[in-house]
């Protein structure tokens, strides 16, 4: 077990690395980039025996085990969003705001990179690439502490970015995998004046923890708790194919479905958007209607009457509940009740019932006729995401580069003095 005197010591080298980030011009930054991309996918053998060893301890029935795994394709997708980011612009240095006072002091609000960016996060080995590509992008330097689920994972793809920097002759204290242990996690929450702000990315658990315990600042990555609503006015061709997407496409991630509402009139249609969920073996938590309707067509062994746990709840498997609403007011006070503030979305064809819908939900991601499996960093055209935050302050949805940056005011003078 390393010593915390010993971690805090790295964390002041990281804190160094990062004041003397600026140096570094875009182009070097890209380039840096570009040959992690490559050499994750030269090295993809040792990473995927690396990964493999993390995956022998795991039960490949735990939620997590698919977000640890990965794979050929896997790799080259990350190597793809790596080199998605290095082509986009830089977030640092940008005029947000310029003026001059009366009495002729020149204002100009810039944009600068955060500092430190803390992230801690489960068994999602991805995220130690897309987290290092973000921060060094943005001129951040970056401590990762990832869970022992993803040791072996982590370390191996650590030591490939490290070999690139030292390559470079970049300080590689601009990326610190911190011990896997428990101990560290709280060294790392208590890192005031260190580290600048810690994202937590991972069961609500884990997010809670973190918000009770940092004396750092947080920026919430909450669960998934994400709902869609099959209003009256919805398509049913429509539903069946966005509603098998949103719950079947990964479900282990957080923009995943857990329960799909219901308006009362398509309980005689549900069948039909429910039935291609049972190729996938999905379980289904039924409310009282809801089940009446289904029973006879869905699988008897896959289709349970629903508890009150059932909602409110984020599966991460291939399970989904059933809520039967009367009319839109009630869906909109079901998902008000349940929500975790992610990812919600509507199926209608009545534009006032979606305008109302849209205006009416808080959640970080509202969506009108297609599947919630789109909120993701990459899939909005941001390159990679660093976590989707659920609150309200500084940033909100998929954060990437412009979500990594603050701002300072320049102001120039020319002998003004103040009264």
């Amino acid at each position: 077990m390393i010593a915390q005197s010993d971690i805090l010591h790295v964390l002041s080298q990281v804190k160094e690395a990062s004041q003397k980030a600026y140096r570094l011009s875009d182009i070097q930054i890209n380039k840096i980039l570009q040959e992690v991309a490559r050499k994750a996918e030269k090295n993809s053998s040792f990473i995927l025996e690396e990964n493999q060893k993390d995956l022998e301890r795991m039960d490949p029935d735990d939620p997590k085990y698919d977000r640890l795994a990965l794979t050929e394709e896997r790799i080259k997708s990350i190597a793809d969003d790596i080199r998605n980011v290095a082509e986009l612009p830089t977030p640092l240095g940008k005029v947000l705001e310029e003026k001059t006072l009366e009495n002729e002091l020149q204002l100009r609000k810039v944009t600068v990179p955060l500092g430190v960016i803390g992230i801690i996060y489960e068994a999602r080995p991805n995220v130690t690439f897309d987290v290092f590509a973000l921060c060094l992008k943005s001129g951040n330097a970056c401590v990762l502490k990832g869970g022992s689920d993803a040791e072996f994972s982590n370390i191996a793809i650590v030591s490939l970015i490290h070999e690139v920097l030292r390559k470079h002759e970049v300080d590689e204290h601009m990326l610190y995998l911190m011990p896997a242990s428990r101990e560290a996690t709280q060294v790392l929450l208590e890192a005031v004046g260190l580290v600048d702000i810690i994202i937590p990315r991972g069961s609500q658990g884990l997010i809670n923890f973190v918000r009770e315990h940092a004396k750092v600042p947080v920026i919430e990555t909450g669960a998934g708790i994400v709902h869609t609503y099959l209003d009256a006015s919805a398509d049913l061709s429509k539903a069946r194919d966005i509603v098998f997407n949103a719950k079947t496409r990964r479900v282990s991630v957080c923009n995943a479905l857990d329960c799909l509402i219901v308006h009362q009139k398509h309980l005689e249609n549900l069948h039909e958007i429910c039935m291609p969920l049972a190729q996938k073996q999905v379980e289904i938590y039924a409310d009282k209607d809801s089940l009446s309707a289904l029973e006879g067509f869905y699988p008897v062994a896959l289709l349970l009457p629903a508890e009150a746990e059932h909602f409110g709840t984020e599966f991460l498997s291939h399970k989904m509940s059933i809520k039967t609403v009367e009319n839109l007011q009630e869906a909109l006070d079901h998902i008000t009740k349940y929500s975790s503030r992610h990812s919600e979305a509507i199926l209608a064809e009545d534009s006032d019932v979606i305008q109302e819908f849209m205006q009416s939900v808080d959640a970080a991601a509202v969506y009108a006729n297609t599947s919630t499996a789109f909120t993701d960093g990459a899939q909005f055209g941001m390159g990679a995401e660093i976590g989707i935050s659920t609150q309200k302050l500084h940033a909100r949805g998929p954060m990437a580069l412009p979500e990594l940056t603050s701002y300072k005011w320049q102001i120039f003078g020319n002998g003004q003095i103040r009264d």
